[in-house]
């Protein structure tokens, strides 16, 4: 039993080491499941973080990329924006440019068809018909004319001036005095180099930014299409070396260069008894003085600056290039020497050359009725005008009294001249009579005009420039009893009266004189030489400094 029981026991005991075992194992068992289960736990959030984690990245990278990607595309509507704008401008700039043109060409071929006097069956004033019949042939016929008119080729170049016609159709020039014009191109030269391309505009405004047009170092430079084919000699009067060396000059001129010689009526009468300057041409009525512009392709002055300003006053239009050979006792505008004319010539007729273009004033008087017995509170315009070269001097004359002048600036009131007077001069004239009365001396390629009054009575009047686009209006007061006088480049003195006014305003022709370098050089050397400018002793100092001693 026991052998059984053992067994049994055994049994027994196992299943109950296994109850026991069970029994306390169980405990046990849910120690390691929750080990295992806070083992999965820690595992599972663990994990959870990680993923939370990525999320988190994932979400941070992808707002980062968002900000980035409204920067980006806030960025391109800006550039959007900008070359919608830059396109809007230039279309309408094109769209403005094709209009100009349009009326431009609309003006040249109703002008062709009045000039040709032809009979249609339209209207000239109807744009839109005028426009649709023109044939190409008007077209090119219009291009042709233009081109012998010397209007503008429509290249980069600076046309020179507008060629008048040969003769008037009012005129009683007979034909054989004419002679066909030379024509020109003028360019702008840069630091010396000369360049094509021009710009018109002074302000430019692309962008919204404004800025001038590029200025430095920019000078006017003629170039002939042809040589010259006449020239126009102009000489101080009562000097036998001027005599001769116009006598010589003219001959060369002729044998050597076949070019057509005008001169004076008093050179010519001169040149007459010698047969052999039966070549010489000249003219007989002043209307031909007129027309001279249209004959002459170049001007030659032998003297001073005062041969200048004749040659100037000689021409109350347009202006042929000058030549100045200096002759005289002093010389501003005279930079070419007379021992080497042959040389200077061939130089300027060969091209191409540095040219000063020296602005003019226009001058005109205005009469009070009153004066002229028309009635009161009426003025009447003189028809003459002045065309001055230097200035223009409004003084009290031979009255002992101060002049009394009112001036008006574009009908602004300026101030009123209580002295001997007031000169308006321009920047040619700046080292003239202003000069003398303590204005300041200008290149004569600055516009302006310089306003300086001649010994006035204040010790604050001061000269001025004023810009070349105003106009001045110098008038005598009605209740004013003294008269003033006006002499323009120092001739033609007129008499103003009480109410009478002069205009001055900038002339549309000014007057190209040819350079022996370039402007400014010519200018500075002839202030230095001219004038003796800041010349002085030299002190011990400055020969120490040298090495003269």
């Amino acid at each position: 039993m026991s052998s059984s029981t053992v067994p049994w026991q055994l049994v027994s005991q196992s299943s109950l080491g296994r109850e026991g075992s069970s029994g306390s194992l169980v405990p046990l068992e849910q120690d390691d499941i929750n080990l295992e289960m806070q083992g999965l736990t820690k595992l599972s959030g663990a994990a959870g973080s990680e993923r939370a984690l990525q999320e988190f990245l994932q979400e941070s990278a992808l707002g980062t990329m968002d900000d980035h990607l409204v920067e980006f595309s806030e960025a391109l509507r800006t550039v959007a924006r900008a070359l919608r704008s830059v396109a809007e401008s230039k279309a309408h700039a094109l769209g403005e440019a094709a209009e100009w043109k349009r009326k431009y060409e609309f003006e040249c071929l109703r002008n062709l068809q009045h000039n040709k006097g032809e009979q249609s069956t339209f209207d000239v004033n109807d744009e839109d018909s005028l426009m649709t019949t023109s044939s190409e042939n008007s077209v090119q016929e219009l291009k042709l004319i233009r081109l012998r008119n010397g209007h503008c080729c429509g290249k980069d170049d600076i046309c020179s001036q507008e060629i008048l016609k040969e003769k008037d159709a009012n005129s009683n020039v007979p034909n054989s005095d004419q002679c066909g014009k030379v024509l020109f191109t003028l360019a702008w030269g840069v630091a010396n180099e000369k360049s094509r391309h021009h710009k018109h505009d002074v302000v430019s405004f692309e962008s919204g930014n404004i800025r001038t047009a590029v200025r430095s170092s920019k000078q006017i430079i003629l170039e002939w299409d042809s040589p010259p084919q006449s020239v126009f000699i102009l000489t101080k009067p009562n000097s036998p070396p001027v005599q001769n060396l116009c006598n010589e000059m003219a001959r060369w001129l002729k044998e050597e260069k076949g070019i057509t010689v005008f001169v004076e009526p008093r050179v010519k009468k001169e040149l007459s008894a010698n047969a052999d300057f039966n070549f010489v041409r000249s003219w007989e009525s002043d209307e031909e003085i007129l027309h001279l512009h249209t004959k002459v392709d170049l001007v030659i002055t032998l003297g001073g600056d005062g041969t200048v300003l004749w040659a100037a006053s000689m021409f109350k239009g347009p202006v042929p290039p000058v030549v100045s050979f200096s002759m005289g006792s002093l010389g501003f505008m005279t930079p070419f020497q007379s021992d080497h004319y042959k040389e200077c010539l061939q130089t300027v007729m060969k091209g191409p050359v540095h040219i000063t273009l020296r602005n003019r004033l226009q001058c005109r008087i205005i009469r009070a009725c009153e004066n002229e017995g028309v009635g009161d509170g009426q003025k009447k315009t003189t028809q003459a005008y002045h065309l001055v070269l230097n200035e223009v001097s409004i003084d009290r004359g031979a009255s002992p009294f101060l002049t009394y002048l009112e001036v008006y600036c574009d009908n602004y009131f300026v101030t009123s001249v209580q002295g001997d007077g007031l000169i308006l001069s321009t920047t040619s004239g700046s080292t003239a009579y202003s000069l003398a009365a303590g204005g300041s001396m200008v290149h004569p390629q600055v516009p302006g005009i310089l306003f300086t009054p001649i010994c006035p009575h204040s010790l604050s009047f001061r000269p001025l420039i004023l810009p070349e686009y105003v106009t001045i209006r110098v008038q005598v007061p009605l209740n004013n009893s003294k008269h003033a006088w006006a002499s323009f480049d120092g001739k033609d003195r007129e008499q103003l009266k009480p109410g009478d006014a002069l205009l001055c305003c900038m002339s549309l022709y000014p007057v190209p004189t040819a350079c022996e370098e370039e402007s400014t050089h010519d200018f500075l050397r002839s202030v230095r030489e001219g004038l003796h400018w800041n010349l002085r002793k030299l002190q011990s100092v400055d020969r120490l400094r040298d090495g003269l001693y």
